[in-house]
């Protein structure tokens, strides 16, 4: 499994042609604390780049954006139920949606950890 970033906050980890995406511990800690998720609908097709969903707090909302293009496979009905997971485990339980990747290769222009730990430094 390959784990990737973006430098809008969110990761990606690839587990052969599906993958799961999430904020990242940077995109939590400057949001606060989480109180609502706008999930993906199952089923639907984004192109990367794309608003997949909306995340609030008690500070701010913002967009997730697709990591890569893709079909959403499975939403994680947990996070809907305790949007606070996304702050307590945001790399683990606290994870948004899964997904078919349609072009692998969008991969290779994310971050790797060592990459997005140094711009995520500086934003």
């Amino acid at each position: 499994m390959t784990t990737k970033y973006t430098e809008d906050h969110e990761w990606i980890t690839v587990d052969g042609g599906t993958a799961t995406v999430g904020i990242t511990h940077h995109a939590q800690d400057a949001l606060g604390d989480v109180v609502f998720v706008d999930l993906p609908e199952v089923g639907k097709t984004y192109a990367q780049k794309d608003v997949a969903g909306v995340v609030e707090s008690v500070k701010a909302a913002a967009d997730v954006y697709m990591p890569v293009s893709g079909e959403i496979t499975e939403v994680n009905e947990a996070l809907r139920d305790d949007p606070s997971l996304a702050n307590s485990d945001p790399l683990g339980a606290g994870w948004f949606f899964k997904v078919k990747l349609s072009d692998a290769s969008q991969l290779d222009a994310l971050l790797d950890e060592t990459a997005y730990t140094a711009f995520s430094a500086n934003a």
